[in-house]
């Protein structure tokens, strides 16, 4: 073989490699608790170097600690440092994994000029708009956004009763009608999360998230005065996913703090949609949801 055949295959052999070692980044954009780091974890056991773009107003320093091939911090305006950073680490395919707060939109952050062009282009700024238009701009820019939950399948809840209790009857008929009124509210991009009591709607998810929801029905619940023996106040929430649910981002995710948060307001069941909701540490989530006496179910 002459030098300029040789030198050929060799350059062809290093862009072979070059690409094979770029198929194997991932990029993570994340945001908070603890599903970022899940991910991070599972997709380093699949061999994936992770480059983490940290959403600066939300995601946990832990995110340090787990093992990525980089961390970059960056405010949640800064969508062209996003994907400068992604091109130059050559990430190619990324997942979204962790909140970021609706409300943000509204806050004091400074949007750079390719948000600020997104913004103004939505029609409307509800989750999916805003979480679409930016998978857009990344795919534009030959950044692909992949499901979230592809790398922690096993988190998702399995059908059935999850819990020791099954729900009783008067919680059944919370549920029944919960899911009525879920997903209608979700069929709009409101919120996931519904709070019933007795058959009624006691609060509705919007921007504030699912924790909140509960704390605000049971601040309610708890403000009201005298015996309740009329009608049972005891709480029962329900959390849907979308009718087409788009697992890239926006996944309904329950970990151990929403029983907690559920324990204190005074909920005592807990329904889920099987296959589309997210349980972080779900082994301690149903130990504690046990330890309160509740009950889960995953339809």
């Amino acid at each position: 073989m002459d030098r300029a055949s040789t030198i050929k295959r060799e350059a062809i052999e290093h862009k072979s490699e070059g690409r094979r070692a770029m198929a194997k980044r991932l990029g993570l954009i994340a945001g908070n608790g603890r599903f970022p780091l899940l991910v991070l974890e599972a997709a380093r056991a699949r061999g994936f170097e992770v480059v983490v773009a940290a959403i600066q107003e939300e995601a946990s320093p832990e995110i340090e600690s787990h093992g990525a091939a980089a961390v970059y911090w960056m405010s949640l305006g800064e969508l062209s440092r996003l994907i400068e950073t992604f091109k130059r680490e050559g990430v190619q395919r990324a997942v979204m994994a962790g909140q970021v707060k609706h409300k943000q939109i509204f806050s004091s952050i400074r949007p750079d000029w390719k948000l600020a062009k997104l913004l103004m282009s939505l029609a409307s700024r509800n989750t999916d708009a805003l979480l679409g238009g930016v998978a857009k701009v990344l795919a534009e820019e030959g950044i692909v956004l992949d499901n979230s939950t592809a790398l922690v399948e096993p988190l998702l809840a399995k059908p059935g009763v999850l819990t020791r209790r099954a729900p009783s009857q008067e919680e059944s008929k919370n549920i029944e009608y919960g899911r009525g009124v879920a997903r209608q509210v979700a069929q709009f991009d409101l919120g996931q999360t519904v709070v019933v009591a007795a058959r009624a709607c006691v609060a509705i998810e919007a921007m504030e998230g699912t924790d909140a929801t509960i704390e605000r029905a049971g601040h309610l619940m708890n403000s009201l005065s005298g015996d309740p023996s009329t009608l049972n106040r005891a709480l029962t929430v329900v959390k849907v996913a979308k009718q087409n649910q788009d697992m890239r981002f926006d996944v309904p995710v329950v970990g151990s703090n929403t029983i907690q948060v559920m324990h204190s307001a005074g909920a005592t069941c807990l329904a889920l949609d099987a296959g589309k909701c997210l349980l972080l540490d779900p082994e301690r989530v149903v130990r504690d949801a046990d330890a309160h006496a509740m009950a889960i179910i995953s339809q």
